[in-house]
Formats: C-alpha cells, structure tokens, sequence
C-alpha cells in the first residue's frame, strides 16, 4: 500500500464501485471495506433497481417517489435520477448483470406504492447481482487497490479541506494515508440498532466523523423501518422478505389469517398498520402468505428462489404455510449532506450512497430507489472529480498526525456510536418541533 493516491473510497459496495469504475485508469485509487468484500448491504437487495420504462413513465415515477418521500425530496435530486436511470441500466447490462428478460425486453415487477411496475431484477438477488459484477470490473483494475478488512478510523482535514485518512488495515496497524479526494460510501446505520435487516458493523461511522470536522449532515433523524423481515427467534441480522412478494401478490394476515391492511401502501405507512395490528392482537408477529403468487401461476420457487431457502431452513414451507414477519430497521435516508454532484460541505470530500444526503429520497425511502440512486450519484461524484482543475496531493511532512489516540478502537468506535444516536435524536426533536410549529 502507498501512502499518496489521487483517490480514496471508504466503501465498496454499489456505490464505491460504481464510483471507481467512472475514474480513469491513470488514476491511483485506494478502496477499503470494513469487512469482507460480500458483507456489504448492497449484497443484500433483493427487489431490485428502479428504472424509467419511457418518457411517458416520468411523471408517474417522480410522483411515486415524492409521495412516498411525504414531499421532503429535493426535486432536482429526483430528476437527476429518474432521467439517469436508463442510461445506468444500460451500463449495468453492459457490465454482465443479468436482469431477467423475454426474448432481449426487460422484464418488471411491481413494489409498495409504485403506481405501475417499473423494477428490473435478477430473481430475489438483485443486489448481489449487480455489486458481485461491479466488483469483478473492479478486480480488473490494476490502478486500483482494494484492502479489506480495513477500517476508516478519521479523516485528515485542513481549512475545510479533506487531505487524506486514518485507516486501520488487517493486521491491526494505524497509518496515515493521503489523497487527492476522499468519497465515503461506507453504507447505513442498521449496526447501532437491536433489529436490523443490515450487517452489524455498519454503523454509521463516517457520519460521526464528518460530525468531528464540521461536515454538514441533513435529515439523519430520516431511518426506515421494513414492515416484513422474517420472525425468528435467533440473535443477529434480520432477514428481509422483499417487498416484491407483496408486489406479485403476497398477502398479510392477523393471527386469524384475516387480511388487515392493504399490502402496497408506502413502507412506513405499512409498519404502522403491522405493529398497530400486533399490539392488537398481542402477537409477535403477523402472517404473510405467499399462496396467492402461486395462484397466479408464478413458481416462488423461481421467482423466490433465496427466500423460499431461508424459510425453509427455519421451519416454514411457503407453498404450503404462511410465514411470520415483522418490522425491522432497514434503510437510512438522511446520512451526511450532499449537493447533485455528491459534495459534501468540506472541499475534497465525496459522500454516495446510504452514507449521503441528496435529498431524492425524503423522509421514506420509494422501494427499489435505492440501488438507483447509489449508482447515479456514484457516477456523478467521479465526474465531479475528474474536473477539478486545482488539486493536488499534500505534503505529508506538513501533518503531524498523532496516531496513538487512535489505538483504543473500542472506546473510538463506542464514542462514534453515540455521536450518531445523539444526532439522530437531536434530528428528530427538531422535526417534531417543525411540525408543532406547521
């Protein structure tokens, strides 16, 4: 590993790869993952990726988002994404994803309050998909090194300028390490919670640490509750059941197989009316029924392939049974401050993905937008970086970097953690506020 590079990406999941494949091979590009390649929450996506059907789809799409955002979406943000959006596919296509199709036409499916189906996917996968091609075309690279098992520690700032990282690599030693431009995709904030659908060990670090350098954050109290992940009793991450089953017809059911709610209404909306349900029935759980897709002659099986597993290995046959499912954390809309180039308020300094705030996706998260807008606004930051014409890599000498307050990793990790719940919190009281005040 160097100690200079013309580019650092904490994260590679979707975004960070996207990101890096939109820089040229001329470039020196460090990427780093807190874990294993596979366990980022990228892998985890199952729905799939919104896309633009034709120029009679936009207003449609836009106000999808924008309802299911409850209208505190940044308009320009979710334009700029609805009209990238076949341009991305495309680029997917051309990468090897393997979206399912009829005779070379893309198929569709439908999720909660989309008005029409307009979700490319790869069976129930999609995300692991799209982010295992992205990271084979990365491999592929020689300009690029990819370190993992090597943690994001701080940042090196001067006057408002990112300069480079403090990184923990695999065999525990803390350097320095300086760049050009720094981009943080280092996903959501599922691991500071009890039940999450996300990997434990995101946990929202990069946004504590734009905390400590003044770097802006916007609508972090913004965290999104997926009304149906599987009811287990086993300790550790949530498993989801997409919101495509209820998309292809998958009902929801009281403890006396009742239907209650109707099953496409916006994620948040859907989480109230199960835990309303629940505290009713005084149940752990509700019931979700799959039989209906079957009814409609589609193989779960096929469709579900992963699903049906995971089930199955709990106990549950979902061609024969109803399963149990319950709400759980899923998704962060808030994140660090971004404008449509993906700039943070700290000059060198990039945010994609969960990691960011753009403001496409409001106060609740449209499902499948996801995947969409990590990769759109991936490209946009290194298109953004790519035209700067005035930057230039420091002179280490000029850094005194004291690397022994960084040696206690717990304490540093556990101070970061309440950083981020106190922000959230402190985001929430502020909303509440607002809203008294409307």
């Amino acid at each position: 590993m160097n100690k200079k590079y013309d580019v650092i990406i904490a994260g590679t999941g979707a975004g960070g790869c996207f990101t890096a494949l939109h820089l040229p091979e001329n470039m020196d590009i460090l990427m780093i993952t807190k874990s294993d390649l596979e366990e980022s929450d990228s892998f985890l996506a199952q729905g799939g990726i919104c896309v633009l059907r034709d120029e009679n789809d936009f207003d449609s799409f836009f106000e999808d988002t924008l309802k299911a955002g409850h209208y505190k979406n940044k308009k320009e943000s979710v334009e700029i994404m609805i009209n990238s959006s076949r341009n991305t596919i495309n680029q997917l296509i051309d990468y090897g994803v393997d979206f399912a199709n009829k005779d070379g036409e893309l198929l569709y499916t439908r999720e909660g309050a989309h008005s029409k189906p307009r979700i490319a996917y790869h069976d129930d996968i999609t995300g692991k998909e799209i982010t295992q091609k992205l990271l084979a075309q990365v491999l592929k690279r020689k300009n690029i090194t990819l370190l993992t098992n090597t943690t994001l520690l701080d940042i090196i700032s001067d006057n408002n300028r990112c300069v480079g990282a403090i990184i923990e690599s695999d065999d525990k030693k803390v350097q320095a390490v300086y760049c050009k431009n720094l981009v943080l995709a280092t996903g959501g904030v599922g691991g500071v919670y009890d039940h999450s659908t996300n990997f434990p060990h995101l946990t929202g670090d990069a946004l504590a640490i734009a905390k400590e350098h003044n770097v802006k954050l916007k609508d972090i109290s913004y965290v999104q509750i997926h009304p149906t992940t599987l009811f287990t009793n086993e300790v550790g991450r949530s498993f989801l059941i997409s919101e495509s089953v209820r998309g292809e017809g998958a009902l929801l059911y009281d403890k006396n197989y009742e239907r209650f709610t109707d099953e496409l209404i916006p994620r948040d909306r859907l989480t109230c009316a199960i835990r309303k349900q629940m505290a009713k029935d005084k149940t752990e759980f509700v019931w979700l029924d799959m039989r209906p897709i079957i009814a409609k002659g589609i193989d779960i099986t096929k469709r579900f392939p992963n699903i049906v597993k995971k089930c199955r290995e709990v106990g549950y046959d979902p061609e024969k049974e109803c399963i149990p499912v319950v709400p759980a954390q899923h998704y962060f809309m808030g994140g660090i401050d971004v404008d449509s180039n993906s700039k943070t308020s700290m000059d060198n300094l990039y945010a994609v993905g969960e990691t960011s705030c753009n403001g496409v996706h409001g106060a609740n998260r449209l499902a499948s937008n996801s995947l969409l807008e990590t990769l759109v606004f991936g490209e946009r930051a290194a298109k953004d970086i790519l035209a700067q014409k005035n930057s230039d890599l420091v002179d280490e000498l000029n850094y005194n970097i004291n690397l022994e307050k960084y040696e206690n990793k717990k304490s540093l990790f556990d101070k970061y953690r309440g950083i981020v719940l106190e922000e959230i919190e402190k985001d929430r009281i502020e909303k509440m506020k607002e809203e008294e005040n409307l």
